[in-house]
């Protein structure tokens, strides 16, 4: 078994700080609906709000039509049981509910409210969501001690018409089922014939044991052992949900049990099992081992004695990670989208069977990236899909949907499950896979990437997720002292091993100066305001150092104005022969992704210029794997109105039409025309309007205002602007970019320097 690298751990104040700049926690709440007029208003409140009321009242089941029932979620704990720390309370555990609301979000676009219940009463906690049922579409328990969770989960059950679903339960029995399924299959084994143990009785592994049992595992092949020995009938101070597990059997102890066992399944305490265990299981034993967060043996201690054996853990350093993320957003996604009364039996085998599929086909790049850079192949050490699998937002949500339906549980029908499945894809955030594409291909070929101001909290925090995140070598520019003052303050050892350069290495400023004086000689520079550039200006050093090959790429930017930092690059820098330089934004918002062009470096262009940005972006945007579609904006609308500030926007679409190049392109016309299909049948004569996916921006002063409102006001991700046409792969990150916006530009001049020639 190959044991991936762990994951260093953030530090107590980078998390607390995460959760505390900006606004306060990790969720905010919005409205779906315009409120910027007094109609609006009235149809929002009253008295517009009386004519819904009136149908629901009618029919309950219009709710899930008039109202955001049909995608709300309840995350509800009472803090009695949160994950590795113990009964803390209800309140203490609203950081993991939230996190587990932001889950549900970024995952299956599901929207989701925390709840806290400040009681330890079942009877309390069961009225308390049994009356506020109603606003949800979905009930997530989470966190909430055995007993107790059975006790809550089956009474709501009995008296809410909606889905609940203990993730704690179920989502673990559900990815723990879809890995047994795998398992058996690599093993060829049948599940109707293996011997199954089961050490844990609590609410997890109660739940796997039933989920077994649906799938097709024999009820007299199946024991569970708690931290007494083995549940047996007979056995005294069993309580009622365990005696449910009770076989006939002479075996008592865990090591009895073991003894030619096929299954071995952990959710109890570390270093539990042995080696001698292990030896005595069957041939070609599974082993989940998924004891939070060191395992009941480790895996490395299980290949010492079964080289046959296939293994998952609940850790993600170690393959085959059991995690419930592939799980519970996906299967509630499902129930909603048919407004389903509960979650059933038929609905989780479904589910698992799912996951246990897409775990057997080819991965795409998104699943490589999630690999650092490795392709995982369906076998011994990939049974379960990463986290990171696109497709599970079609293929899960799809087969819930489908058994609800099949099996009575669904209240609305799904004609077109195809369409379905495309309608799930365009849920997931682009962001996510464009990035991810980037990232699958930087990892093969892993660049030594400068962050120029070192010093910078957010460039520092960039630089260390990146090193992390194998992306490559992260170099950072700064004073040694104040770089190890700054991983002290950010909560890190100041002797964090990263690479430090400055110009106190002689050896390395005498080789920049000469590289740079060659190239400014003629500029009217002298050698020593050479020496003085290269010793004063992280720019100057950061792009010499790539020239003279002692670095791949590099960003730049965030503690000055955007424009600053480009003069500086292009005092140092030239552009690439037969290119402009110039900014261009992607744009990712409701399921596409756009490139706006030009963003923050020419104030007025020419229409030569105008044509030059457009076949520069079309050559970008078809690296990032896009059809080029090209909308030339303005004003106005193919000469309505006319102005004489559109007359160049109209020449460069007559240079394009004379130059017959080789995508497609129109304008001038306004922005919703480009990007709305509704325009289409107004203006059927051209195949850019509601298609476009580059916009070429008139000046320099419209594209500025309209990303940095988008930024600020849209609710989309912007990545960039990426700095387009100059000699060498560098990014610069605006003015207070943050840590992530970093990472992002620091991967994209990675991957420029891979698949950009900069010599021609």
């Amino acid at each position: 078994m190959t044991k991936k690298s762990k994951i260093d751990h953030y530090s107590d104040k980078e998390a607390l700080d995460f959760h505390l700049k900006g606004k306060s926690g990790k969720i905010e709440i919005n409205s779906s609906k315009p409120l910027t007029t007094k109609r609006d208003l009235s149809l929002a409140y009253s008295p517009g709000v009386a004519a819904p009321v009136k149908e629901i009242s009618k029919n309950p089941d219009l709710a899930y039509d008039y109202t955001s029932k049909g995608n709300l979620v309840a995350v509800i704990s009472n803090g009695s049981a949160i994950l590795g720390l113990g009964n803390l309370g209800s309140l203490a555990s609203k950081p993991v509910m939230e996190g587990k609301s932001v889950l549900f979000k970024r995952f299956a676009d599901i929207d989701s409210i925390d709840i806290e219940i400040n009681s330890s009463d079942t009877n309390s906690i069961i009225e308390t969501i049994k009356n506020i049922g109603d606003t949800f579409g979905g009930i997530n328990l989470e966190d909430i001690a055995a007993p107790d969770c059975f006790i809550i989960e089956q009474k709501l059950k009995e008296v809410l018409s909606i889905p609940v679903f203990h993730d704690d339960q179920h989502g673990t029995a559900i990815i723990t089922t879809a890995a047994l399924i795998n398992a058996l299959d690599i093993s060829n084994k049948k599940i109707e014939n293996v011997k199954v143990v089961i050490n844990g009785a609590g609410a997890s592994a109660q739940a796997c044991t039933n989920l077994f049992k649906s799938s097709g595992v024999k009820n007299e092949n199946i024991i569970m052992c708690d931290s007494k020995g083995v549940i047996f009938k007979g056995r005294d101070n069993i309580d009622q949900f365990k005696s449910a597990f009770a076989i006939n059997t002479n075996l008592r102890t865990l090591k009895e049990a073991m003894k030619n066992a096929d299954v071995f399944l952990g959710l109890s305490a570390k270093d539990v099992v042995t080696k001698d265990m292990i030896k005595s299981m069957a041939s070609n034993p599974i082993i989940f081992a998924c004891a939070n967060p060191d395992p009941e043996i480790k895996p490395e201690v299980i290949m010492e004695v079964r080289s046959d054996a296939i293994i998952a853990t609940g850790r993600s350093d170690y393959p085959n990670q059991v995690n419930n993320l592939i799980g519970f957003p996906y299967i509630l996604r499902g129930a909603l989208d048919v407004t389903a009364k509960t979650i059933n039996e038929e609905m989780k085998v479904a589910a698992a069977k799912a996951i246990a599929l897409l775990a057997r086909e080819n991965v795409p790049d998104e699943v490589v990236s999630a690999y650092g850079g490795d392709r995982p192949k369906y076998g011994k050490e990939y049974i379960i899909p990463s986290t990171f699998d696109p497709r599970l937002i079609s293929v899960i949500p799809s087969a819930v949907a489908d058994a609800a339906m099949k099996s009575g549980a669904a209240r609305i029908k799904i004609t077109d499950l195809e369409e379905y499945k495309e309608q799930l894809t365009n849920r997931l955030d682009p962001s996510m896979s464009v990035m991810q594409g980037i990232n699958a291909k930087v990892r093969k070929n892993p660049k030594r990437v400068i962050f120029a101001e070192g010093e910078d909290e957010n460039m520092l925090k960039a630089a260390i997720e990146f090193g992390k995140n194998k992306l490559g070598i992260p170099i950072l520019i700064g004073a040694e002292k104040r770089i190890k003052e700054q991983l002290k303050k950010i909560g890190l050892d100041e002797n964090y091993k990263i690479q430090i350069v400055n110009s106190t290495d002689k050896e390395k400023r005498d080789k920049y100066v000469k590289y740079l004086y060659k190239k400014l000689q003629r500029d009217g520079q002298l050698e020593r305001d050479v020496d003085r550039l290269v010793r004063n200006d992280r720019i100057a050093w950061g792009s010499s150092m790539i020239a003279c090959k002692d670095a791949d790429a590099m960003v730049t930017g965030n503690i000055r104005h955007y424009a600053a930092s480009i003069e500086k690059l292009k005092k140092v820098v030239d552009p690439r022969p037969g290119e402009e330089i110039f900014g261009m934004t992607m744009i990712v918002s409701k399921g596409k992704t756009i490139l706006v062009a030009d963003t923050n470096v020419k104030d007025f262009p020419s229409p030569e210029r105008l044509v030059n940005v457009s076949k520069s972006c079309v050559r970008v945007a078809r690296l990032f794997g896009f059809d080029p579609k090209v909308a030339f904006l303005s004003h106005s609308t193919f000469g309505k109105p006319i102005s004489k500030n559109t007359k160049h926007v109209r020449d460069a679409i007559e240079i394009l039409k004379n130059a017959k190049v080789d995508f497609d392109f129109d304008g001038e016309m306004q922005p919703d025309v480009a990007l709305n299909p509704i325009y289409q049948e107004v203006y059927p004569f051209s195949k850019i309007v509601g298609n476009a996916n580059i916009l070429i921006m008139p000046a320099l002063h419209s594209a500025a205002i309209s990303t940095k409102l988008m930024k600020v006001f849209g609710g989309g991700k912007l990545i960039g602007p990426l700095l387009i046409g100059l000699g060498l792969p560098i990014e610069v990150a605006p003015l207070r970019s943050s840590t992530s916006d970093i990472l992002h530009l620091a991967s994209i001049a990675a991957y420029s320097s891979d698949i950009i020639d900069y010599s021609t």
